[in-house]
């Protein structure tokens, strides 16, 4: 049972190709909620950065069930021998 290694360019064609473009969206707006709260928390404002915060951990929650959601569908699945 041999196995070859795969080349660079076809882990770069295969494996690295961006299958879900949602995914770093969704971190893109995670980190611009993180950021607006952190702001509003620095200024004084608790409760909008209490409600942002919240709000992060939605936008988060989302990005990882997207992340688990795309690699079951594209047969990726980690906990499948």
């Amino acid at each position: 049972m041999s196995s070859r290694e795969p080349s660079f360019e076809e882990l770069l064609e295969e494996k690295k190709r961006v299958r879900n473009p949602l995914v770093p969206v969704g971190a893109l707006i995670t980190a611009g909620v993180l950021t607006a709260g952190l702001i509003s928390f620095r200024q004084g404002n608790s409760q909008l950065g209490q409600m942002l915060m919240r709000a992060r951990v939605v936008v988060q929650g989302a990005t990882v069930a997207l992340m688990v959601g795309t690699a079951y569908y594209y047969g990726d699945n980690p906990w499948k021998s």
